[in-house]
Order: C-alpha cells, then sequence, then structure tokens
C-alpha cells in the first residue's frame, strides 16, 4: 500500500475508491469523498491520496468499521414474492430476500427495492458501484410493472400517466402505458364486484410506492403489482414467486453496458 501522500503503486492492487465501490460501501466518486476527508484507513493507516492502491490482504476500515471486501461478484435474479421485505434485516422480524438468498455463497444486496405488497423481478449483487449506477436515476434504467386496477381506466388517465402526474413530490416524468387486457376482455370480477383491467407501466424513476400513487392520484385503486422487467432483463413465467438465478455472462455485459460501464 503507499502512504498517504505517495503516488499510487502501478505494480499491484487496485484503487481504493475502486474496492470500497466494489464492496457496496459508497459509489466510486462517494468513496473518493470518503478518503479525502480521511475517513477511510488501510492497515491502520489513514488514506487520502486518490491513487492509493490496495492488494487481496490489506485491511480497510471506513469511519473505523471493517470492510468486507467482496469475494468476487455475484449477480441473480429473484422473484420476489408479496409479504417479503426488500432489506437486509427487518426490525419487525418479517422475511426478507437477503433470506430468501441464504444459499448463496456470498453476501449479496437488492437493488432498490420493491413494496411489501408488490412482487416480481429484483436485482441482488455485491457489485456496489453496478448498483450505484442501476438505482440512480440519471442512468434512465427502465422498469416495466404489470398493474391490476379497479377499472375501466378511461383514455384521459392514460394520458395522464403518459405525460406525468402530480404527486406531493413533484411531478412523475412520462411513463409508458399500454392495456394488457382490454376494457371489453375482462372478464373477472374482483373482490367487489367489479372488473379489473390490467395494464403495463414502464418507469424509469424509483420513487417510493410511486406506481400505486400515480393510480390513486388519478382516482384508481392498485389490486396487485408485479415487476415484470428492469433494464434488459425479463422475469421469465418458469421462475416461481421466492426462487433465484443466477445471471448469465451475457445478461451482466447488458446491464453494466446500459450504465456506461
Amino acid at each position: 500500500m503507499a502512504s498517504e501522500n505517495t503516488p499510487p503503486d502501478k505494480e499491484a492492487g487496485e484503487r481504493l475508491q475502486k474496492v470500497l465501490a466494489q464492496a457496496g460501501v459508497a459509489s466510486r466518486r462517494h468513496a473518493e469523498q470518503l478518503i479525502a476527508d480521511g475517513r477511510v484507513t488501510v492497515n491502520g493507516e489513514k488514506v487520502l491520496a486518490l491513487g492509493t492502491k490496495v492488494g487481496s490482504q490489506d485491511h480497510i476500515e471506513v469511519n473505523g468499521q471493517p470492510v468486507q471486501r467482496a469475494e468476487g461478484w455475484r449477480y441473480y435474479l429473484l422473484n420476489k414474492p408479496i409479504s417479503v421485505i426488500t432489506s437486509a434485516s427487518d426490525p419487525q422480524g418479517r422475511p426478507t430476500v437477503v433470506d430468501l438468498m441464504k444459499d448463496v455463497p456470498v453476501r449479496v444486496y437488492p437493488v432498490g427495492r420493491l413494496d411489501y405488497d408488490t412482487s416480481g423481478l429484483l436485482v441482488l449483487t455485491n457489485d456496489g458501484e453496478l448498483a450505484h449506477r442501476l438505482m440512480h436515476p440519471s442512468y434512465g434504467v427502465e422498469k416495466t410493472y404489470r398493474v391490476w386496477v379497479q377499472g375501466p381506466v378511461g383514455i384521459n388517465a392514460l394520458e395522464n400517466l403518459r405525460q406525468g402526474v402530480l404527486l406531493e413530490d413533484g411531478n412523475t416524468a412520462p411513463a409508458k402505458v399500454e392495456r394488457v387486457s382490454g376494457v371489453s376482455k375482462r372478464t373477472k370480477p374482483d373482490s367487489k364486484g367489479g372488473y379489473l383491467e390490467v395494464l403495463e407501466v414502464t418507469i424509469h424513476e424509483g420513487r417510493n410506492r410511486q406506481i400505486r400513487r400515480m393510480f390513486a392520484a388519478l382516482g384508481y385503486v392498485v389490486v396487485k403489482l408485479e415487476r415484470v422487467s428492469f433494464g434488459p432483463l425479463t422475469l421469465e413465467k418458469t421462475l416461481s414467486p421466492g426462487i433465484f438465478r443466477a445471471l448469465t455472462v451475457q445478461e451482466v455485459k447488458e446491464l453494466r453496458s446500459q450504465v456506461g460501464l
């Protein structure tokens, strides 16, 4: 390891800020700020030089807390069931997505979140830099949801969704909206005696409970919500709720390419 004011070692190791990002501590830019603020130590020594390189045996701490180095990047697609928290732990003792991943040999974390009562496609990884970019709105990663709504949903409402809906935290970006089953094809009554209409809505923002809030603002109740795609990834029908699989090499390549990695 280079000392705090010496140039980086060009022969071995990886840059400290990259290692911190890979470990999921922070984005690379935030990791650089942590180093500049003197909050990072390597083998007990404060590091200030952004070019510092570290090896696999170096002990890294941020704010006095050890950093768990990634044991190789892992990428998974989980079909999240409802009634599961998108979190590493829950004070109320409810099941979490990390509980569902207990057989994975390394610790992975969810990329973004799905609400407790929302199911569908969720990516989990220990690649911190990729996770940060996938969640950051500036990269515009699209997410498509299948939405079951107490209908019928009028044409004006569809246009409002496509133009952006005013919520308490500001206007949403325009959404892509398509009917999956039109009003004339609805045949199954819901519990209140009406009919459920199925739509697919694509957004690139990640506000809290955004889809439900958008429909509520237009006077509609979302009965069921499932995420069916995330960037280039699609939830296949053969993947049952609660089941996960590793992403293919090509899928990882497509995800990283979409956010400039």
